[in-house]
């Protein structure tokens, strides 16, 4: 498997990925900051180097299936199981979250940035 390690000396860009990354795991407390994040994600994909491409896509999947997989849990709340359902949406989130900056303070891009799961 041909990993891409980040080489260059300027670490301004993955700074503004793991703010991103640290926004979205506020917005567990206080909700909007994740759309912050998102917004941050869309602005500076498109300048970004390559390897930080991949983390940008992963976080803008991250938000769009996160609310998606919300609004499902929070439907089913009238049936009890979108309270389980909603519980382990949060810990996908997390687990998303930590393992994406895990990858970047390595200086990886994210392997599998279209992926569903983990």
């Amino acid at each position: 498997m041909n990993e891409v390690v980040n080489t260059t000396t300027d670490p301004a860009p993955a700074k503004s990925v793991k703010l991103i990354y640290i926004l979205y795991l506020v917005s567990i407390v206080l909700g909007l900051t994740s759309i912050i994040g998102l917004i941050m994600s869309y602005i500076n994909k498109g300048d970004a180097p390559e390897w930080l491409k991949s983390h940008y896509q992963f976080l803008i999947r991250t938000f769009w299936i996160g609310l998606l997989y919300g609004v499902i849990s929070m439907v089913l709340m009238a049936v009890v199981i979108g309270f389980f359902l909603m519980l382990a949406v949060l810990v996908w989130f997390i687990v998303r979250c930590v393992k994406g900056m895990k990858l970047l303070d390595e200086g990886k891009p994210h392997p599998n940035p279209t992926g569903w799961m983990f």
